[in-house]
């Protein structure tokens, strides 16, 4: 289940009090680094498998 939009401020602020606001840009910041990191990987990992496909594809037309 999903949390609400209600449950999502909370956390904000939450967050806000207990890291202050100058750390939450770093957080943030370096939360969208390792999400694309982990984006670029997953990508890079559907890619190999793709290739795997097409090489087998190719064999048993052979």
């Amino acid at each position: 289940m999903a949390p609400g939009p209600m449950s999502l401020i909370i956390i904000g602020i939450v967050a806000l009090i207990i890291f202050g606001p100058k750390k939450l840009p770093e957080f943030g910041k370096a939360f969208g680094s390792s999400l694309r990191e982990f984006k670029s990987a997953t990508k890079g990992l559907v890619d190999d498998d793709d290739d795997k496909d097409k090489e087998v594809k190719k064999d048993e037309q052979k």
